[in-house]
């Protein structure tokens, strides 16, 4: 709180605005209200983060007993016991990631319904502050309700108060980690529609400025939120606070990279060159920046020096510097600092979110119908050249890239390292695919994909048949249960979170054979002749939603053809080169329908782009039809050779397995069988004998 105010008074961003002014009551209090509702979001995103991946839930009938002995209440009878001699004992309870769980629950409770109420609030004096109103003047109710329902700014708030308050109740039903994992599902879908509404989200690179945003909000979440209520919980965790701290670190990491990375994107977008440091919104920007790597130095101190204390001793022992309540107190010491430290992280952030940067965020003018609809630069008329040379700044697919790449390679490492090998082949296809999906992704395909069907379906086609058959191939969810360690304490890791998954009801349901065939081809039926389409091409979440999509359905349905990981039992080869002939059809035509039409597919947006080196976007539609067929049948033939040798090698190696079993039992089979066929000889030739007498 204090840093915001320093920040805003340093800003003058809290003083009266020229034309308009809501007046000192909402200028002063939104920033305050923004802070508040950060806090809570960080606490309930990083609370849950930790419920999900660090704790356990309580053994059944001790929850409610523990989360009453957290709040101060009396949780049993008995709980304190009286010496007569030597006064109060404390009742020796175990401590341990179970007990703590009760804790962190009771903190997600608490503040889910918080930011809940606080978007609600911010959404008012969200309205008061761009209309330059006081709140409860004639007309205000009126005006709030029309800003809420047309106006883009207005609907994203109202979006996301809407949903924190379907969050909050979620919340509050935390019992274990399936309603845990559905609370943070909503908690991290609360964050979208607060992306949009930042101050990139009308600028001219507006998908760059939604997922800086996003990834700003959720990573930074994570990393507060998950240390405060690491702090409320510690003394509960007892000889499992080392663990607990460790596991913390390591996501408190990647936090750390996420934080960093989506800031620079940000900074880039509103500084404009390093100019714009000398500004007040720059020097604002400096302080952030020094107090994050200050924070980046405790967290390495943390991890290197605090975590080894934490350590029981080699006889068994606990720590011996403790504080009052049982926790070290070089933990405390280090975690009072870090948590001071992101306060005024916070503080700061408000107050830039406050302040105007040197670039304005605000939509273009005089835009072109191309520029205006696609939401990114007109680029040059496309060559063989540009189509590897152009590119659109996506921070999003751009790091899910790199992280497919690097976490790949990691695994491997890892595996090589304790003696285990992993196919050379696999791990080429996986880098191969991971650098196929950056280059659709943000790549000419996603520069010319937005104003061309043509390359819209060469984007699309390689999303769903190209690259799905190299990431099967890659075997990455095998590779991933053989790297990561498994966790004996009865919490959830990584590995325990993707067998989960794997084998969950959904998960089985998706990947059945049939379902996934029908995902396979019919999804697209069902996105390209329903306002879907143009609903990814307008929107950064419609596209997100749609490259998601189809990279599941290509990949699902080319693991049950010809994959090794794990999934539901594989149909006969047979019927896999049934399904996939089925497909293969389905794909023929459909390209040969959309040559056929003699309307445009997302007529308001292909018919009104108006490029300006001259496009038939009719005549494009039909190439681009061509290019499903053609981009659709050469895959298929490639999985068609790969059903068929995996067929023929299954029979060699049941062949093999056969040679082998007559080998250990002297042919013990092919002897009972003639044994039989000799004893049915007999008989017939005994029924034939009684016939003739």
């Amino acid at each position: 709180m204090l840093a915001a105010l320093l920040g805003l008074a340093f800003s003058g961003a809290a003083g009266p605005t020229e034309l308009a002014d809501a007046g000192p009551l909402v200028r002063w209090s939104r920033p305050l209200i923004s802070v508040t509702w950060q806090l809570a979001a960080s606490v309930t995103i990083g609370g849950l983060m930790l419920l999900l991946f660090v704790l356990s839930p309580p053994p059944a009938g001790h929850g409610a007993a523990a989360g009453r002995e957290a709040s101060g209440r009396e949780a049993a009878p008995g709980r304190n016991r009286t010496n007569r001699q030597n006064g109060p004992i404390r009742e020796n309870r175990p401590r341990g990631m179970g007990e703590a769980w009760p804790i962190a629950a009771r903190a997600v409770m608490v503040a889910g319904p918080v930011w809940a109420a606080c978007l609600v609030i911010d959404l008012v004096l969200g309205y008061a502050t761009v209309a330059g109103r006081p709140i409860g003047g004639a007309g205000f109710g009126d005006e709030l309700a029309f800003y809420l329902t047309e106006i883009s700014t207005g609907r994203a708030a109202l979006m996301a108060a809407v949903l924190a308050a379907i969050m909050s109740v979620a919340c509050v039903a935390v019992a274990g980690y399936g309603t845990a994992a559905i609370a943070a599902l909503l908690a991290v879908a609360v964050l979208i529609p607060i992306a949009t509404s930042g101050h990139a989200s009308g600028s001219a690179y507006h998908e760059l400025g939604m997922s800086g945003m996003f990834g700003h909000l959720l990573f930074a979440a994570i990393w507060v939120g998950g240390l405060v209520v690491l702090c409320l919980s510690a003394p509960r965790l007892g000889r499992d606070l080392a663990g607990a701290a460790a596991r913390y670190s390591r996501i408190a990491l990647w936090c750390f990279l996420g934080v960093g990375v989506s800031g620079a994107a940000n900074a880039w977008l509103r500084l404009g060159g390093w100019e714009g440091f000398l500004g007040t919104y720059g020097a604002l920007l400096a302080v952030k920046i020094v107090i994050f790597y200050a924070l980046g130095g405790i967290g390495l101190l943390h991890r290197v020096r605090t975590i080894r204390t934490l350590e029981p001793r080699p006889d068994g022992g606990t720590p011996v510097q403790k504080s009052d309540g049982g926790t070290p107190k070089a933990f405390w010491r280090l975690a009072a600092v870090e948590v001071l430290v992101m306060g005024a992280v916070m503080g700061v952030a408000v107050a830039l979110a406050d302040t105007g940067p040197p670039v304005p965020q605000e939509a273009q003018e005089n835009l072109s119908p191309a520029e205006e609809l696609s939401q990114q630069p007109v680029p040059a008329p496309p060559t063989f050249e540009r189509w590897f040379t152009q590119g659109v700044p996506d921070l999003l697919f751009a790091c899910l890239a790199v992280v497919l790449a690097v976490v790949y390679v990691m695994w491997v490492v890892r595996l090589h390292r304790r003696g285990d090998r992993w196919p050379l082949g696999r791990t080429v296809v996986w880098l191969v695919g991971a650098a196929g999906f950056a280059w659709i992704t943000f790549g000419g395909p996603a520069v010319y994909g937005r104003i061309l069907f043509s390359a819209h379906m060469v984007q699309h086609m390689t999303l769903v048949m190209v690259l799905p058959i190299l990431f099967t191939l890659g075997a990455p969810v095998t590779l991933a249960l053989r790297a990561l360690p498994a966790r004996t304490d009865g919490t959830r890791g990584p590995r325990e979170w993707l067998l989960a998954i794997v084998h969950s009801r959904w998960a089985r349901f998706a990947s059945h054979p049939v379902i996934a065939a029908v995902n396979f081809a019919g999804s697209m039926i069902l996105f390209y002749f329903t306002p879907l389409f143009e609903l990814a091409l307008t929107t950064h979440i419609g596209h997100v939603a749609m490259v998601v999509h189809f990279s599941l359905a290509g990949y699902v349905f080319v693991n049950v053809l010809i994959g090794i990981d794990p999934g539901p039992r594989r149909p006969l080869y047979p019927l896999r080169l049934v399904m996939l002939f089925a497909t293969m059809a389905f794909h023929a035509f459909f390209g040969i329908a959309i040559i056929s039409m003699n309307t445009l597919l997302a007529a308001d947006y292909f018919g009104a782009l108006g490029l300006p080196w001259g496009v038939d976007a009719l005549a494009d539609q039909e190439t681009g039809g061509e290019i499903t067929w053609g981009i659709g049948e050469v895959p298929s033939l490639a999985l068609a050779i790969g059903v068929a040798v995996q067929w023929a090698r299954s029979d060699t190696r049941e062949a093999r397995r056969r040679d082998r079993k007559a080998d250990r039992d002297d042919d013990a089979e092919l002897e009972a069988y003639n044994a039989m066929m000799q004893r049915m000889g007999k008989d017939e030739s005994r029924q034939d004998r009684v016939r003739r007498d």
